[in-house]
């Protein structure tokens, strides 16, 4: 069964690979200060906090952390994006895919998972979530944006995702260990159903 997933995770990545540049000047532009600020706002220590940017991509919210006067470091599955990311952002960006994390302990302030986690498929979302909450410090902040959904789970043509709603979202975070600050649905001002995005902020206890 293991495999199998490792084998969703490749041709996750796969097309992440083969779209990379395409990827980078699509998203280079989009607008999510909104999230990087719901993550700097919650962290309760003075920059430079030390921030994981997981699933950094080609590096655009890495380098703004990095120019904001963080010590950010960035992690992604795709050699391409983590190419693409250090020499954009300057920062260090570590390879690695999500289903076998190698994350120091108690190392980070805030993990920023922006358009991520939707990745991991169920069956790995306790022990992601867990090795989150082991690399963060006492009091350190998990942010999330996922696309939201009806608790599904599948191949969205080349990529795999599982689209939570709010209540299932919570009960795997919280389950391991998270206390929740607040969530939020973007883009902002839009009606719910214009608003595809879920944002959530936790603090390790």
């Amino acid at each position: 069964m293991n495999d199998d997933f490792h084998d969703i995770a490749r041709r996750t990545l796969a097309h992440y690979e083969r779209n990379a540049q395409g990827f980078f000047a699509g998203t280079i532009d989009h607008d999510v200060s909104q999230n990087i600020r719901a993550l700097l706002d919650a962290l309760a220590v003075p920059a430079p906090a030390a921030i994981l940017d997981l699933g950094c991509g080609p590096g655009r919210d890495l380098k703004t952390f990095s120019d904001l006067g963080h010590r950010a470091v960035g992690l992604d599955g795709s050699a391409e994006f983590v190419a693409m990311a250090r020499a954009y952002s300057g920062c260090e960006v570590w390879q690695q895919n999500f289903l076998d994390l190698a994350l120091p302990a108690a190392a980070f302030d805030g993990i920023y998972a922006n358009a991520s986690l939707f990745h991991v498929p169920r069956a790995f979302l306790d022990k992601v979530l867990g090795e989150l909450f082991a690399a963060l410090k006492p009091g350190g902040v998990l942010f999330s944006s996922n696309p939201r959904g009806a608790n599904e789970e599948g191949w969205n043509g080349p990529r795999y995702g599982s689209f939570h709603d709010y209540p299932a979202w919570e009960r795997y975070v919280v389950g391991a260990g998270f206390l929740p600050l607040h969530h939020y649905y973007r883009p902002e001002g839009m009606p719910r159903e214009q608003q595809p995005w879920l944002a959530s902020v936790w603090r390790k206890p």
